[in-house]
């Protein structure tokens, strides 16, 4: 790394969390899964505008709902708790895989559409297996 680049990234703000310091945000899966969620709702954004309240609001959903798990299980006690929200996390990955599914089947998207998001949804299902082991 060049010297202007070392200056550049020192002076690039560092992201923060909104308001509290909690566990989840100390967390590689969910870093990983935030991103998931937001590559899934700029994916939903080229699906055809009369899926907006079926498809788009389902994927948007249950992506949402894989980061929501993931923050609240990290913030239980018990090891059984935590591993029910990751769970429900892995299931909400496995529901949005089932909705590209059948989004390519109908033609509304190529692979190439879905290559960021699919990247994103192994890296998350798999690092939520890992935990679940």
């Amino acid at each position: 790394m060049n010297r202007q680049s070392a200056i550049a990234n020192a002076n690039k703000p560092k992201p923060k969390p909104m308001f509290l310091q909690l566990n989840h945000q100390k967390l590689d899966v969910f870093a990983i899964a935030k991103s998931f969620t937001l590559e899934g709702y700029r994916f939903t954004k080229l699906l055809p505008s009369e899926e907006r309240f079926n498809m788009v609001q389902q994927i948007r959903r249950a992506a949402l709902s894989v980061c929501l798990n993931i923050a609240e299980g990290a913030s239980r006690k018990s090891p059984a708790e935590r591993k029910r929200y990751y769970e429900i996390a892995r299931g909400s990955v496995i529901e949005i895989d089932a909705a590209l599914d059948i989004s390519a089947e109908l033609k509304y998207c190529s692979k190439e559409n879905l290559q960021s998001l699919g990247s994103f949804m192994q890296r998350t299902f798999s690092m939520l297996s890992k935990m679940l082991g």
